[in-house]
């Protein structure tokens, strides 16, 4: 496999769908956010506080959700339940989307806790498969702020242990610390342009004319 492309429940339903029929033949595995699932569990979290074991693999249940979903409407992709079935269908020239709840129960990683999403959970997989991460959103990357508050600053770059100083971004908190543990870098991208995604994983490309931020790890 060679990328891990974990596209962003903020993009679901059409521009998710729409990228995913855009990653045929590009040896790419699928992981998709739990979006607006993920974000009914956490909203009855605050008023009920319920358990942080059940309310992480909630979350995680939200992600198989859009899924399946976003698989429903794609031709060229199948839903996979673990790495190796993932690898054959890959090799049967389709594109696994990952449905991860059953993968992530056995493996069971992390904490159970809200600072680890699913782009915590696409990097643990692209970690565990040695490929390339793209964490693809809604927006170009990382601000210094929330994009549409005055005087936010696009980052083009930045260091991991730099990225652990923010209270807040594009990406879940747990991210960079992992970077830093496995010694790697991602991509964040804006989604609702495929061609920027495509180009990030296109070999033969490297000058990129469209904003994007590189996370370094190593």
């Amino acid at each position: 496999m060679k990328q891990v492309v974990k596209i962003g429940g903020s993009l679901f339903p059409d521009h998710a769908i729409n990228l995913a029929k855009k990653l045929e033949n590009t040896n790419s595995l699928i992981v998709l956010g739990g979006g607006e699932f993920a974000n009914l569990i956490r909203k009855y979290d605050l008023k009920q506080n319920f358990s942080s074991e059940v309310t992480h693999y909630t979350a995680i249940d939200c992600m198989d959700i859009i899924s399946k979903l976003v698989n429903d409407k794609v031709e060229s992709s199948e839903l996979v339940y673990s790495l190796e079935d993932a690898i054959d269908v890959s090799d049967k020239g389709l594109t696994p989307i990952f449905a991860v709840s059953e993968f992530l129960r056995d493996e069971d990683p992390f904490e159970c806790s809200w600072d680890v999403t699913s782009d915590s959970i696409a990097a643990y997989i692209s970690h565990s498969l040695n490929a390339k991460l793209l964490i693809v959103t809604n927006v170009n990357g990382i601000y210094t702020r929330e994009p549409s508050e005055e005087g936010s600053e696009f980052i083009s770059e930045i260091d991991a242990k730099k990225l652990l100083t923010f209270e807040e971004s594009s990406i879940d908190l747990m991210l960079p610390s992992l970077l830093i543990e496995f010694g790697t870098n991602c991509y964040v991208v804006n989604g609702m342009y495929p061609e920027r995604v495509l180009s990030l994983i296109d070999d033969n490309i490297n000058d990129y004319n469209f904003d994007y931020t590189l996370i370094t790890g190593d």
